[in-house]
C-alpha cells in the first residue's frame, strides 16, 4: 500500500500551536475591537485634531496680541473701532466704497 504524505504546508497547518497563532492573529488583525481599520482611522482622527490645535493656538496667540494692542495703543483702539464698528468722531462723515462686483452679489443675493 502506498503511504500519502502530506505537503509541508499542509503539516504547518495541523499543527495545533500554529493553527492558534493563526486564528489570534486574524481575530487581532480584522475583529477586534481594536482592529486595522479602527486603528487607521483613530490615527487620522489624532492628525487632524493635532492640526487643529496648533491652528488654536496660532489664533489664540493673534488674538492675545490683538487684545493687548487694544489695552494699549489707543490709536489701534481707534482705527479697530471705526474699521470694525463704523464708529466715527462727531465732525466726521463716512463714506462705504463697495466693490461693483461685491455689490452686484449682495443684489443678486437680496432677490433670491
Amino acid at each position: 500500500m502506498a503511504s500519502f504524505s502530506m505537503p509541508k504546508w499542509l503539516r504547518w497547518l495541523r499543527n495545533k500551536y500554529i493553527l492558534t497563532l493563526c486564528f489570534v492573529l486574524v481575530w487581532l488583525l480584522f475583529f477586534d475591537r481594536y482592529d486595522l481599520r479602527t486603528q487607521w482611522q483613530m490615527q487620522r482622527k489624532l492628525k487632524e485634531l493635532e492640526r487643529e490645535e496648533a491652528y488654536y493656538r496660532q489664533e489664540i496667540a493673534r488674538n492675545q496680541f490683538r487684545l493687548n494692542a487694544l489695552k494699549n495703543d489707543k490709536a489701534y483702539l481707534e482705527r479697530f473701532a471705526r474699521e470694525t464698528y463704523l464708529m466715527k468722531r462727531a465732525d466726521e462723515d463716512v463714506f462705504l466704497i463697495i466693490d461693483s462686483a461685491q455689490a452686484q452679489r449682495a443684489q443678486n443675493v437680496k432677490t433670491e
